[in-house]
């Protein structure tokens, strides 16, 4: 009775509008309220308890410096070096969009932030060059998911707390996962290209062009390599890491490109401390609803009835797959995975699944709600970007759907490419 007041209290608050983080808040308090499961007491020291974690640390440092990069113009650069390379092949600019994608989204660890980056910039050029602007307006949409696989990953940070497992081993654990997305998006792109009759217009390759967009964006490129070769490499922690990232966006955007000033520092301070705000309370308000959870064993609960239906790792794996997709429709992919893990983890160790594994699972089946309405926040952002109505993204993204399926399926049933890469680091 407990759990099911704790649920519907949560729905129905959801339901009339109230922010998730209020809504956990204030469902967790009605139930200690009811039943006297707890005290209120309870409540306040798991709150405390939940934001004094040092990795919790790297969540809003590397939105800031996702925020830095985007104005400091690392984003602009990606794009201009990939796009010399690039300009001469057809569909140049289709790729140019994937690869530069998974390049920021090796920098920001945000799926909306790499859609807003780099469809800001490549959207206006593609139509500019003949690509119809839904096409890559679509594209750009779908993409940006690389931008929770590829590391640093913001929801690997909350699924590493939420299911105390080692963030650096996440990171490496979304390289290939995040890399085969990529690759997907890539085919379709390139398929879509032809089967729509595009003729787009090309470049010719210019040497001197390509040395100097290498040289221009050669600290974006390094920005990836430092992040990422410290944190495999021992140097720093993932925290730590994420502070290093703002430091190196200050530095590239006020002395080498430039293009940061204190207005600009301040507007990507005030954006970032909104969005580590929505982040951080969300994570201290879902702990007395998880630790309630825990008291009602809902976890070992719905455990049971997953294995009363069948004992079958995989057939476990697709029923929570599509629970996952469905829950990514509707609800916030940092929510989700602070609300869910402590449910759905116990099921999946129980049958054999790695819990790092499971961790890239979850991440890519949330993140493909960052393409799929009614929530669809890729597909806002790349609507505020192009200005096209969401219902005509939503028809071109379709085809993309077919790769975000596969991709997951292979992640879900062939644990090395999520495990290979970290037992080979190890």
């Amino acid at each position: 009775m407990d759990a099911l007041v704790l649920f519907g209290s949560l729905l129905i608050l959801i339901l009339i509008g109230m922010p998730i983080a209020i809504s956990l808040c204030l469902s967790s308090t009605i139930t200690i309220l009811l039943f006297g499961t707890s005290t209120l007491l309870f409540q306040v020291r798991s709150i405390v308890t939940a934001v004094n974690s040092y990795p919790l640390l790297a969540i809003p440092l590397f939105i800031l410096a996702g925020d830095l990069m985007y104005t400091g113009g690392l984003s602009k650069r990606l794009v201009n070096m990939v796009d010399a390379f690039l300009g001469s092949i057809k569909a140049s600019l289709a790729y140019v969009t994937v690869i530069a994608s998974t390049f920021f989204g090796a920098i920001s660890g945000s799926g909306p932030a790499t859609v807003a980056a780099i469809g800001s910039n490549v959207i206006p050029e593609m139509e500019k060059r003949g690509y119809p602007k839904d096409y890559s307006t679509a594209l750009a949409a779908a993409a940006g998911l690389v931008g929770v696989l590829i590391p640093p990953s913001i929801p690997f940070v909350m699924y590493g707390i939420s299911a105390e497992q080692s963030v650096s081993t996440l990171f490496i654990a979304g390289i290939i996962p995040g890399l085969l997305f990529s690759a997907g998006f890539a085919i379709v792109a390139r398929l879509l290209y032809s089967r729509l009759g595009i003729h787009a217009e090309t470049s010719r390759f210019d040497g001197k062009r390509a040395w100097a967009c290498l040289k221009d964006g050669f600290w974006a490129l390094l920005a990836p390599i430092i992040v990422l070769g410290g944190i495999y490499g021992g140097v720093f922690s993932p925290t730590e890491a994420a502070a290093i990232s703002v430091a190196y966006a200050i530095f590239t955007g006020v002395f080498i490109y430039k293009e940061l000033n204190f207005r600009a520092i301040v507007e990507a301070f005030t954006k970032s401390t909104r969005t580590t705000a929505t982040c951080l309370g969300l994570v201290a308000f879902a702990s007395t609803f998880g630790r309630l959870l825990t008291l009602q064993q809902v976890p070992n609960k719905l455990a049971q009835m997953l294995l009363s239906i069948s004992d079958n790792k995989i057939i476990i794996l697709f029923i929570i797959n599509i629970f996952l997709i469905f829950v990514g429709m509707f609800m916030e992919t940092i929510a989700s995975i602070i609300i869910l893990t402590p449910i759905l983890l116990p099921v999946v160790t129980s049958v054999g699944v790695d819990p790092i594994m499971f961790g890239v699972v979850m991440t890519a089946n949330l993140a493909i709600g960052f393409c799929t309405p009614p929530l669809g926040v890729n597909l806002f952002v790349a609507s505020g970007v192009s200005k096209l109505p969401v219902e005509r993204i939503i028809k071109a993204i379709v085809p993309y759907f077919i790769v975000m399926a596969a991709a997951l399926l292979l992640i879900s049933y062939v644990p090395f490419i999520s495990l290979g890469l970290p037992s080979l680091l190890k």
